[in-house]
């Protein structure tokens, strides 16, 4: 297996290489030149497989430069039932009308991105010796939340590597920013940044192609990686949970075997939902893939008028701050597959972004996409009320990001009259959230600490997850904000590490 950047195929590299490497020199994404298709065999053995089993099989196809010895080693520490709650890594809860939640945020900060987050620190130390680096690796990561507690916790102390978390300072939930700040590790690091995730994204991309800084840090035996999904180690191990959803279904009768569903995820950089469409390509059979946005809804405009994406808008800060984007980088990679692996086009339409904050694909490409997208959004008011409604309804409680792709699904399948079983990505435990959810049930939380988990137990008599309950008592390690022009400056703290 290859891969190329989405900007020049010309250069071929190794899956070690990119994983390593994060991002490729030309700003481009890492991309896998073809896709491996699961044979039939393939699916026998993922039926009769547990998730570290399946997720070893997928992860084989694409890094076909790790041994499969290597992966079934990586999976089973990635994975291991004492950082899971237990055995059902991403169990899935079917509700009435179809509609089954994908839970995966059963890890240890309790979200979707644990699922990768656990096992890139694994690939990438491994990329590392197999490329010859012996450079330190400094994952430099921009966060919406989420992203930031799952990298500082599997990167937290692993030989080799140095981790620098930024996040937009009034951006995130109180829970996730109590994760972050306590985070212990001798490696980590973590500054809040004026202004919001695309401001700290589009700085990190920056520095990845600044040469004076790359060399300062080479000279001190560092190099840059990162653990955002622009890596493809981050973006690979969420294929299998997709195609992991499927064999439960099929193995309780829910789905028949053969049979299409759709896959609905509320997504704001859309690394979550590309995984869904590889798999797809991989075999999976997937119907519709219905892409969720809150106010915030830069990807639904896009699918809906035509292919023109158009970040000049403004930026809202909602109850789903983790979808809270508006340059959403994962769609490179889709636009690169859907231009027939055009690296010029996709090089084009990036620097008209990069220039003008807008763009609009060919009819050809705008074809291609309407056949397997289709998009909706909500805002504040209808994610409250979704919440509220599956509580009472259905008895099942939900965070803000989750409530977003079930909102927008029922609209699509009233729309549509699609009655296609749907599997819907719930990227988030309801605790990570207390204030939203709890208002959006009637109640009152006037805290802003931990204590938030107690008013939400009260509401509803669910137990928080553990690894948030234990932040009681924590002390907050890191309290550095910059302006986001400064940046650039922090990454002189890497030697400090």
């Amino acid at each position: 297996m290859e891969y190329v950047s989405t900007r020049n195929k010309g250069k071929k590299v190794s899956s070690a290489f990119a994983i390593a490497s994060g991002i490729a020199p030309d700003g481009g994404l890492y991309c896998p030149t073809t896709f491996p298709e699961l044979t039939k065999s393939d699916w026998e053995t993922l039926a009769a497989s547990d998730y570290k089993g399946r997720a070893a099989l997928v992860l084989g196809k694409f890094l076909t430069d790790f041994s499969a010895e290597e992966l079934k080693d990586f999976t089973e520490k990635a994975y291991a039932p004492d950082r899971w709650g237990g055995t059902d890594t991403a169990p899935v809860v079917s509700l009435s009308g179809g509609r089954h939640i994908l839970e995966l945020w059963h890890g240890p900060t309790c979200a979707f991105k644990d699922m990768a987050l656990q096992m890139l620190p694994h690939l990438l130390t491994a990329s590392l010796k197999k490329t010859g680096e012996t450079r330190t690796a400094c994952i430099l990561v921009a966060t919406s939340g989420d992203t930031g507690t799952a990298a500082l916790n599997g990167f937290a102390d692993v030989p080799g590597t140095k981790i620098m978390v930024y996040y937009p300072v009034h951006g995130v939930s109180p829970m996730q920013k109590l994760q972050m700040v306590t985070q212990e590790g001798k490696n980590v690091s973590v500054c809040a940044v004026n202004g919001n995730f695309d401001d700290a994204q589009s700085a990190l991309k920056r520095i990845f192609t600044d040469q004076d800084t790359i060399e300062k840090l080479s000279a001190q035996g560092m190099m840059l990686s990162s653990a955002n999904s622009i890596n493809w180690g981050r973006l690979a191990p969420q294929i299998a949970y997709y195609i992991s959803a499927y064999c439960d279904l099929t193995a309780r009768g829910a789905v028949e075997p053969g049979s299409p569903v759709n896959i609905c995820v509320p997504t704001g950089n859309f690394g979550n939902i590309l995984a869904a469409y590889i798999a797809k390509q991989m075999g999976l059979p997937v119907h519709k893939l219905i892409c969720a946005s809150n106010r915030n809804n830069v990807l639904t405009d896009f699918f809906k008028s035509g292919g023109t994406y158009d970040r000049n808008r403004p930026f809202y800060t909602t109850a789903s701050p983790s979808m809270d984007i508006l340059i959403s980088s994962n769609l490179e990679r889709l636009l690169f597959y859907i231009s027939g692996q055009n690296d010029e086009a996709v090089r084009n339409l990036m620097e008209q972004l990069s220039q003008n904050g807008t763009y609009t694909i060919t009819p050809e490409m705008q074809a291609a996409l309407a056949e397997l997208f289709d998009a909706g959004s909500c805002d504040d008011n209808q994610t409250a009320d979704t919440i509220r409604r599956l509580h009472e309804n259905e008895k099942y409680l939900c965070d803000t990001h989750t409530a977003v792709a079930v909102s927008v699904y029922e609209d699509y399948r009233a729309r549509t009259n699609d009655t296609t079983p749907t599997i819907i990505a719930s990227t988030a435990s309801p605790f990570k959230f207390c204030k939203s959810v709890a208002e959006a049930l009637g109640g009152t939380v006037k805290c802003e600490d931990v204590t938030q988990l107690d008013v939400l137990h009260g509401l509803t008599g669910q137990q928080p997850p553990a690894p948030l309950a234990a932040l009681r008592g924590k002390q907050p390690r890191f309290d550095r904000v910059v302006e986001k022009e400064d940046i650039l400056s922090t990454t002189s703290l890497l030697a400090e590490l």
